[in-house]
């Protein structure tokens, strides 16, 4: 793993991957890199102009890619449904990759099309639901994978289960911190069960530690707090590693032969910037009944369960 770059991930020529939020940032970057090494790459975005400007950028890097532009929207069930049912015609029936990456970060507070909390909607249960959609696709695969994106603020906050929407009282970063505890402890609950089912399909999560993508000025923008969304971007500037080096933890996770079960990966050596490495956890997110108990609320919340996948 040591110093491990864009260079070393294995050919993916015939292999399927979806990557939610492909239209910028670290999606577009992965989303990039997999399309380079040979990926047919569906690009699952929710804004389709901005999914058509990902497209070209790409195809002006990578000429030869394969790649499928669909509408996704996590904010909204019946998108993640629709996108569900339409995916075989993008993917040719076959799927060896998901890669959740979208999200929202700090947003005041908002609710979904569902009415679930939008951080919490988006972050954790959009992304419940299309993986669940798209498993038995996943499970007919050799090896597939799903790689879930979370955060190092992930240990700000653990999931209050009395409490997923945030309803009692709304603090915008520890929401986000949730849904980023939310989205590790689902990987812990998959994998447990993928295991327990004997699937071979691999899931865990990574991080891109501190990088310069459009999550930390969104919030800023929408509320019109220009003073915040300025420092937002020096920080940006100044501190924050490009989108093509946070990608690294996730194209390791999805592509490495060296990625684990319920592994979590990220920037080392202090979780902020460099090579890909094994990250740190709350120990939290590896809690056998948070686990079981996230499970069966998001199953309820969602409406979609996996019973039928057999796990």
């Amino acid at each position: 793993m040591q110093r491990w770059t864009a260079s070393d991930i294995p050919d993916r020529g015939g292999s399927t991957a979806v990557v939610t939020g492909a239209n910028g940032g670290l999606g577009l970057v992965t989303a990039r890199e997999l399309a380079r090494h040979g990926a047919r790459v569906v690009l699952a975005c929710r804004d389709e102009q901005r999914g058509k400007e990902a497209e070209t950028r790409i195809r002006a890097e990578v000429p030869d890619a394969e790649l499928h532009l669909a509408r996704l929207d996590l904010a909204d069930l019946s998108s993640v449904r629709e996108f569900a049912r339409a995916h075989r015609s993008y993917t040719g029936g076959r799927l060896d990759l998901l890669v959740n990456n979208a999200g929202v970060m700090a947003l005041p507070h908002r609710r979904t099309v569902d009415g679930f909390e939008m951080q919490f909607g988006v972050n954790h249960l959009g992304h419940f639901a299309l993986t669940g959609l798209l498993l038995p696709d996943l499970l007919a695969a050799p090896a597939a994978r799903v790689v879930t994106v979370s955060s190092f603020l992930h240990a700000l906050a653990n999931v209050d289960l009395h409490d997923l929407g945030s309803d009692s009282r709304y603090r915008r970063w520890i929401a986000y911190a949730r849904s980023k505890s939310a989205n590790l402890l689902f990987t812990h609950e998959l994998s447990r069960r993928l295991y327990r089912a004997g699937r071979d399909v691999l899931a865990a999560a990574a991080h891109p530690g501190y990088a310069a993508t459009n999550l930390q000025t969104a919030g800023p923008r929408m509320e019109g707090r220009r003073s915040a969304e300025r420092v937002m971007e020096l920080g940006n500037r100044l501190l924050a590693q490009p989108a093509e080096a946070g990608a690294l933890p996730v194209l390791f996770a999805a592509t490495a032969p060296g990625a684990r079960p319920d592994g979590f990966y990220g920037p080392g050596p202090l979780g902020l910037r460099g090579a890909p490495r094994k990250s740190w956890r709350a120990p939290w997110t590896r809690d056998d009944t948070a686990g079981e108990l996230l499970w069966a609320a998001s199953e309820r919340l969602t409406g979609v369960g996996y019973g039928a996948s057999g796990i």
